[in-house]
């Protein structure tokens, strides 16, 4: 797994983050020292798709990027599923296939290129995986985005929706933002590395609070959802249809 030194370089200015492939070299890295609990995360999200996996039916993984998620949920689902990958990076796409053509992936795949800001396509699903994918899809853009989940999903079918959020309260978020930063120090992350990151994302990522992401769920459908992670200023949503 390549280190993740693409913010170790003081920057004069600081571009605004992308999925490129400088970006998908390193992804394995960044998601392991910088999401909070990311394989305990990943065994969760593979234990509840696992519950609603069904038989000859799609599972979804939108901003699939390099294939872990898909690869977690595999390993999770004893049935005869499709999955399919989606990600507006063909960068992210290639490492993606290369991870799941070395391992001899026995299941029917197919991966797509698409701007989930322009809406997707969902058909036969019994689940649908969000994992840190909304919260870079533009605000205008995502109700639309969830409607179309909702409607492609099965009746039973599930969403996973992992997000970065913020807190209700300005005393909370900050704090909770403190305690991410600490963590990823931990993690062999610079002052400087966090600090341009924290810059290239500004404009790019945008996170709603916990109570907006749950309102966004309810006014497009879904009536059953629960919290089944939560770190700080990260959260994990499962919901029902």
């Amino acid at each position: 797994m390549k280190k993740d030194k693409l913010f170790s370089k003081k920057e004069k200015k600081v571009n605004d983050f992308t999925f490129g492939k400088e970006t998908a070299e390193v992804f394995d890295d960044m998601l392991d020292r910088s999401i909070p609990l990311y394989r305990e995360l990943q065994r969760m999200m593979g234990e509840i798709a696992s519950e609603f996996a069904v038989e000859g039916t799609n599972v979804y993984d939108l901003g699939c990027s390099t294939g872990i998620t898909i690869n977690t949920l595999h390993n999770a689902i004893d049935k005869n599923i499709k999955f399919i990958g989606v990600d507006y990076s063909q960068a992210m796409l290639d490492k993606c296939k290369e991870r799941l053509d070395s391992s001899n992936f026995p299941r029917e795949y197919e991966l797509r290129c698409a701007d989930l800001n322009k809406g997707v396509a969902i058909s036969n699903a019994s689940v649908v995986v969000l994992n840190l994918t909304l919260q870079f899809v533009r605000p205008l853009y995502r109700d639309i985005l969830m409607r179309s989940i909702y409607t492609g999903l099965n009746e039973k079918g599930c969403l996973i929706l992992v997000e970065k959020v913020l807190g209700n309260d300005s005393t909370f978020n900050r704090l909770f933002i403190k305690f991410y930063y600490d963590m990823k120090k931990r993690n062999g992350y610079s002052e400087m590395e966090i600090s341009q990151k924290r810059e290239a994302l500004e404009n790019v990522l945008i996170p709603y609070r916990l109570d907006e992401n749950k309102d966004l769920l309810v006014r497009n459908g879904f009536s059953y959802l629960d919290v089944f992670y939560k770190w700080y200023n990260f959260c994990g949503l499962v919901a029902i249809k």
